[in-house]
């Protein structure tokens, strides 16, 4: 296979539409038992802009968690470059938060000590009525305050989901990353929830970086949509350019030719690095 970067993986440091987080180069491997080293991501090159959302789709083994870690600061590039407006992102902040598809709750606190833990940990200037104010607007956001006092093993799957993503929201983060979020959920939850996450996004703005194995997903809620290749080694296959503005109507966009082109050609993608 032709491992040659595409031209459109590498968007210019001068532009302003996307040069609020730059991978640049970006290589990730492992050691092997015998001393050698196993690659997973050959050569990653990305720019997205500040209130841009990004679905990240591939094959499983490609990649896709490991660099959202990176951009995370939870794992280290073997070699290359990750900048936040312009810092090298070395290790894990405030400004990045992560929502987990397997929740990632504490099973002893509340809905509402769940949300309140981020606030405690990250705004530790405020005073206790201003995270009682933010605690409450967070948990309306995601229709959670008649569930404020139940705890994570009195709620459902969607619910738990809801909690991790006002704790990461709660913060006010520059970024926010997803790793496959809606996952674990039936396909009624999912739903409810693509539209729930959309229509917040779409009333708070932030880039957004989304891993998904979902493509009708990555179209109805993305700007533009990564394709990588299988790995090892994987890199940047395609990006598709998602033409729908916000806010977004799921049931008009799947009307529309555009939309079945994309899904084509993404389905097309994933067929031939099957």
């Amino acid at each position: 296979m032709n491992r040659t970067i595409p031209r459109f993986e590498k968007r210019p440091h001068g532009s302003q539409e996307n040069d609020f987080l730059v991978i640049e180069n970006l290589v990730k491997a492992f050691p092997k038992p015998d001393g050698g080293q196993a690659v997973i991501l050959n050569g990653i090159n990305l720019a997205i802009g500040e209130q841009e959302y990004i679905s990240v789709i591939g094959h499983s083994g490609c990649g896709k968690s490991t660099l959202l870690r990176i951009i995370a600061g939870l794992e280290k590039a073997t070699s290359g470059l990750v900048t936040l407006e312009g810092k090298e992102i070395r290790k894990p902040g405030a400004d990045r938060m992560m929502v987990f598809q397997s929740y990632a709750l504490l099973p002893w606190l509340t809905v509402r000590g769940n949300i309140r833990l981020a606030v405690d940990e990250v705004l530790k200037g405020a005073s206790n009525s201003e995270k009682r104010s933010l605690v409450n607007e967070h948990l309306a956001m995601v229709n959670l305050t008649q569930a404020e006092d139940k705890y994570p093993d009195e709620i459902s799957g969607g619910m738990k989901q809801r909690v991790g993503i006002a704790r990461a929201l709660i913060t006010r983060p520059k970024m926010l990353l997803m790793d496959e979020p809606f996952g674990a959920l039936d396909a009624l939850t999912k739903r409810k929830l693509q539209s729930q996450v959309l229509e917040i996004w779409e009333s708070h703005r932030q880039a957004v970086m989304m891993i998904t194995h979902d493509v009708d997903e990555a179209i109805y809620m993305s700007d533009r949509i990564i394709l990588m290749t299988n790995g090892p080694e994987a890199i940047i296959g395609d990006i598709l350019e998602v033409p729908f503005p916000h806010p977004r109507n799921r049931a008009e966009i799947q009307e529309s030719p555009e939309y079945y082109e994309l899904r084509l050609r993404a389905l097309d993608f994933l067929e031939r690095f099957h």
